[in-house]
């Protein structure tokens, strides 16, 4: 796990109650670097989500960037903690990675819909092909 994640995983620790939780989604949401008009082609767009979301890749040497975006505030801040999950690794490391196990241990799971983890999931089929 790279450091960034590693310190979400610590920053979500001390936020216990799903209020908090959510807040603090909101607020990494926010963060997120905004993709371009130009960026949000149907190539780019995530199919399988109820919300709109746009995922563009970028590799560096053997290491993997994405950014993306959603209209839908939630799904906003659970898109910032995947790529924080995932943003600088390899196409092995993210392989490896079990979105559910991270989400799970974040304390996020049980306060997503069906259709919202449908969605999370999508979203990272979606890395996994481009990598």
């Amino acid at each position: 796990m790279n450091l960034d994640a590693q310190n979400l995983f610590s920053t979500f620790q001390l936020n216990k109650s799903w209020e908090q939780k959510m807040r603090l989604l909101m607020q990494l949401g926010k963060n997120l670097s905004p993709l371009t008009e130009v960026e949000k082609t149907d190539k780019n767009q995530v199919k399988g989500c109820e919300s709109q979301v746009w995922l563009v890749s970028t590799k560096q040497d053997d290491q993997w960037y994405f950014k993306a975006t959603s209209e839908a505030r939630l799904i906003q801040g659970l898109l910032a903690v995947l790529l924080t999950r995932i943003n600088g690794l390899t196409a092995k490391e993210i392989n490896e990675i079990d979105l559910d196990d991270w989400f799970q241990q974040l304390g996020l799971v049980k306060q997503l819909s069906s259709s919202r983890r449908d969605g999370l999931s999508a979203i990272f089929k979606k890395v996994k092909a481009v990598t």
